[in-house]
C-alpha cells in the first residue's frame, strides 16, 4: 500500500510571487503582502487591496507601468539619502546609521535636547563605494543623555546643499522597573470610570467619582486603577459613547468635568449656583438607573452648567493659570477650539459637503471663527485647562493615599475619522479611504473596522515622531503607568480599503523602535511603565521586543491556553506560567463580566446582533467548553471545589472568587480585578463588531440584581471587600 505524503503548510511566499514588481513595491514601502493569522494559516494579500493601501501612502500603482517607475524611484531614493529623517539610539546597545555623500566625507554634529553640544559621542567609518556615492556609517556611543537630540549632517566639509538636520531618539535600553514593582508584584482595579456615579454626579461618572474611587481603592490595597481611555470626545451632542473613537488623543474629554468641583463654582452668586443646581436636579435621577446612559442629556445639562460657572470671573492668579495652560498646548489647543466651534456653529462634520470636506484650518471662513465666536473658542479651551485640572487632581489623590502608580490611563489605537486631529493635521495621516482593524481570529470572526484613519507611518519619521512624543508626554502628566491598546499598531496595522471589508485589509509596518524608544523615554522620566494589549493574532517576536525593552504585555485568563492553543476547550496553562513581565487578569473590558461570561452571555449577545459566522449550537459547544476546561482547571488546581464546578448557576462567585485566586499565583508584576467582577455585574460594556446594534460604552455599574451600585457604596460592598481580601494575598 502506497504512503502518501502530506506536504507541510505554507509559511512563505513563492520565489515567482517575490520576483513581482508590486510585490517588491509593497514590501519596500512597508506594506506586508502575506501574514500568518491566529490559527497559524498563511495568507495572501490581494493585489487589489496592494494597490489600494499603496495608495493611501501616497504611491500610485494603478498600472504596471506605475509601479515599475514608483519601485525605480524608490530604490534611487534609497541609494541616495543622505541619512534617514529619525535615528534611534538604545542606550547599551551598539547603534550606528548609513550616510550616503556624494562630496567625500561628511560633517557631522550632535546637539542635545538641551542645547549643549554632544558631537564627540559620534564617530564615522568608510564602508563603501557604491556608483556614485560614498557609504559611511555613523555610529553613535553611550554617553549620552537620554531624549530628544539634534543630529546635524552636511554631505561634505563645504559647499555642499546637502545640509539636514535630523531627530535622534535615545533611549534607556529597558524601561527602569518602578522601585515599588521590584519589590513584589502590585495589583489594581479596571473600571470604566463613566458607569460607577454618585449623587454629585450627572448621569455620567466624572473626574470626582474618579478620584473617591481612588482613594478608596488605595484603602482596598490596590496600586492602580486602569479607566478608559479618556482623550478628548465632540464637545457638543451627539456624543461618541466609544472612548476608542476619540475626536483628540493630544487633549483629554471634558464631558467627564464636575462642575461643583471648579474653584470658580462657590464664587457664583446665589442665582447663578441655583441655576446650576436645577441643571444637576434635571439629570441627577439618572444616577440610580441601571439602563444605558444618556450621555447627550447628561452633557446638555451639564454643558449649560458650565458655561454659567465660565462666565464667572476668574481670581489674577487663576486667569494666570489658565493663560499658561493655553501657551503651553500651542497650536494643538487653536486646532482643537476651531473645531470645536465650527462643529457647534457650522454643523456635524459628518454631514454631506460639511465645513470638514470643504475647508481647512487654513481656510479665511474657518480663521474668522475665532473672532466671529471669541467666548465659544475661549470656552473651547477652558473646558481643557478645566479637564486637565481635575484629572490631576485624581492621580494626585490617589498618589497621596498611597498608590504607587495610581492612575492607569489606556490609549487608544486612534482617532475618529471626523475628529480635530484629522481635520487640523490630515498631512499626520494616510490619504484616500483606508481605515484600521484587525483580521478576523477566534473572538472576532469577521475581523474589526474600527473606522479610523491610519497615522501615516512617513510622516512620522520625518517629522521625528514629535505628535507621538506629545501625545505620551501629555498623558504621563496624569498617570504612573500607561495600557496601549492593540500594542501591534506599534509595529504594524491592518489597513482596509474602503468597500473591501475587514477581512480585506493589509498589514502596514512601523518603526516600532521609534515608537518604544518615546515610549521608553517619557516612562523613565517619571518613574512610570507601559503595558501594551497584545492579545489576538499578535507574532511572538513581538512579545519578545516589548520584554526586552521593559514593556509589559497583557495575559488574560481566559485567553490563556497551554501552548497559546487558539481552541476553545483546550486545557488553561497554569498561572505559574504566565510572564513576568505582564499584566495579568481574568477578563478585559470586550468580553462580558466572568459572571455574564460564565453563563454564556457571549453567546447570547452574538446570536442575537447576527455577529455568529457558524450554527449558534457550534458557537455554544466551543463556549461550554471553555467554561469546563477552566472549570477543570480551578478544580484540578485547588482553587475550588468539583461540587461548584458542577453547579456554575449557584456558585458564580465562588467561582469568580477562585478565578483570582488562580491570578495571584501568577508571577507577573502586576495583577487586575474588574470592579464589574466585584459587584457582581454580568452585562458586557462592548460587543466588539458592533455600533448601533448594543449600548456599548452606556452600561451603568450595578449589582446581580441590577441594583446601581454607587461610587460611595463601591469598595463597602461585601463582595469588592471579599475580592480585595484575595488579591491582597500578593503581600502576604
Amino acid at each position: 500500500m502506497s504512503q502518501i505524503n502530506s506536504a507541510p503548510p505554507r509559511r512563505e511566499e513563492s520565489p515567482e510571487r517575490l520576483a513581482r514588481p508590486l510585490i517588491q513595491l509593497a514590501k519596500g514601502c512597508g506594506v506586508a503582502t502575506c501574514y500568518i493569522d491566529q490559527l497559524g494559516t498563511y495568507v495572501e494579500i490581494r493585489d487589489a487591496v496592494l494597490i489600494s493601501v499603496l495608495g493611501a501612502l501616497g504611491v500610485d500603482a494603478s498600472t504596471p507601468e506605475l509601479v515599475d517607475i514608483n519601485l525605480n524611484a524608490r530604490r534611487n531614493e534609497a541609494h541616495e539619502r543622505l541619512v534617514a529623517p529619525t535615528v534611534v539610539k538604545f542606550l547599551g546597545t551598539p547603534a550606528s546609521t548609513p550616510l550616503h555623500t556624494k562630496h567625500g566625507e561628511p560633517h557631522i554634529g550632535l546637539t542635545l535636547e538641551d542645547g549643549s553640544d554632544a558631537t564627540d559621542a559620534l564617530s564615522l567609518t568608510f564602508r563603501e563605494h557604491d556608483g556614485d556615492v560614498d557609504v559611511y556609517d555613523l555610529a553613535i556611543s553611550d554617553n549620552l543623555e537620554i531624549g530628544y537630540h539634534t543630529l546635524h549632517v552636511r554631505d561634505g566639509e563645504t559647499g555642499s546643499e546637502r545640509d539636514v538636520d535630523v531627530t535622534l531618539l535615545c533611549a534607556p535600553a529597558s524601561i527602569p522597573v518602578p522601585e515599588a514593582l521590584a519589590s513584589h508584584k502590585r495589583w489594581g482595579w479596571m473600571t470604566q470610570m463613566y458607569s460607577v456615579r454618585s449623587p454629585e454626579s450627572w448621569g455620567v461618572g466624572d473626574y470626582g467619582d474618579l478620584r473617591e474611587l481612588l482613594v478608596d481603592a488605595a484603602g482596598s490595597g490596590a496600586d492602580f486603577m486602569l479607566i478608559n481611555p479618556v482623550h478628548a470626545s465632540a464637545p457638543v451632542s451627539p456624543i461618541e459613547p466609544s472612548p476608542y473613537s476619540p475626536m483628540s488623543r493630544r487633549f483629554i474629554n471634558t464631558t467627564y468635568i464636575r462642575p461643583q468641583d471648579i474653584a470658580e463654582f462657590a464664587e457664583l452668586d446665589e442665582q447663578d449656583a441655583a441655576a446650576v443646581r436645577a441643571l444637576h436636579e434635571q439629570v441627577a435621577p439618572m444616577n440610580t438607573e441601571s439602563s444605558p446612559m444618556d450621555l447627550d442629556a447628561a452633557w446638555k445639562a451639564k454643558r449649560a452648567a458650565l458655561q454659567i460657572i465660565f462666565r464667572q470671573p476668574r481670581s489674577p492668579e487663576r486667569q494666570a493659570s489658565f493663560e499658561a495652560f493655553k501657551e503651553k498646548a500651542g497650536a494643538d489647543l487653536d486646532t482643537w477650539a476651531l473645531w470645536s466651534v465650527a462643529f457647534e456653529v457650522l454643523g456635524e462634520p459628518w454631514e454631506p459637503d460639511s465645513w470638514f470636506r470643504m475647508t481647512a484650518k487654513s481656510n479665511p471662513r474657518i480663521q474668522a471663527l475665532r473672532t466671529e465666536h471669541p467666548d465659544l473658542y475661549e470656552f473651547a479651551c477652558w473646558l481643557q485647562w478645566i479637564a486637565e485640572e481635575q484629572l490631576d487632581a485624581a492621580q494626585r489623590a490617589a498618589r497621596d493615599a498611597g498608590m504607587s502608580l495610581g492612575l492607569m490611563q489606556d490609549m487608544a489605537v486612534g482617532v475618529h475619522s471626523y475628529g480635530a486631529d484629522a481635520w487640523g493635521n490630515p498631512e499626520r495621516f494616510a490619504v484616500g479611504s483606508v481605515t484600521v482593524g484587525c483580521p478576523p481570529d477566534f473572538y472576532n470572526q469577521q475581523g474589526q473596522d474600527w473606522g479610523q484613519p491610519p497615522l501615516n507611518p512617513n510622516y512620522l519619521e520625518l517629522t521625528g515622531y514629535r505628535m507621538y512624543r506629545e501625545m505620551v508626554h501629555h498623558m504621563f502628566e496624569h498617570a504612573g503607568a500607561i495600557r496601549i491598546d492593540h500594542i501591534l499598531g506599534l509595529f504594524r496595522l491592518w489597513w482596509i480599503p474602503a468597500g473591501q471589508g475587514a477581512k480585506g485589509g493589509a498589514y502596514v509596518t512601523y518603526n516600532y523602535d521609534a515608537m518604544i524608544a518615546v515610549l521608553s523615554i517619557e516612562a523613565t522620566r517619571v518613574n512610570g511603565i507601559v503595558i501594551g494589549e497584545d492579545l489576538g493574532t499578535v507574532p511572538d517576536f513581538v512579545r519578545n521586543v516589548l520584554a526586552r525593552h521593559g514593556l509589559l504585555g497583557t495575559t488574560v485568563e481566559w485567553f490563556a491556553r497551554v501552548d497559546d492553543s487558539p481552541n476553545a476547550g483546550d486545557p488553561y496553562a497554569m498561572p505559574q506560567t504566565y510572564r513576568t513581565y505582564s499584566l495579568s487578569s481574568v477578563t478585559t473590558h470586550d468580553l462580558p463580566p466572568t459572571a455574564g461570561y460564565l453563563m454564556l452571555e457571549q453567546v447570547k449577545l452574538r446570536e442575537e446582533l447576527g455577529l455568529l459566522t457558524e450554527p449558534v449550537e457550534e458557537f455554544r459547544e466551543s463556549a461550554l467548553a471553555e467554561r469546563q476546561a477552566m472549570l477543570d482547571l480551578l478544580v484540578q488546581g485547588g482553587w475550588m471545589s468539583q461540587e461548584a464546578a458542577d453547579d456554575v448557576p449557584d456558585n458564580l462567585q465562588t467561582i469568580v472568587e477562585a478565578m483570582h485566586a488562580m491570578l495571584t499565583d501568577a508571577p507577573s508584576l502586576l495583577l487586575q480585578a474588574a470592579l464589574v467582577d466585584g459587584v457582581g455585574e454580568a452585562r458586557a460594556q462592548n460587543q466588539p463588531g458592533t455600533s448601533t446594534q448594543y449600548p456599548n460604552w452606556r452600561i451603568p455599574l450595578a449589582d446581580e440584581h441590577l441594583k446601581v451600585v454607587p461610587t460611595q457604596e463601591v469598595f463597602k460592598s461585601p463582595r469588592v471587600q471579599a475580592l480585595a481580601k484575595i488579591m491582597n494575598r500578593i503581600n502576604q
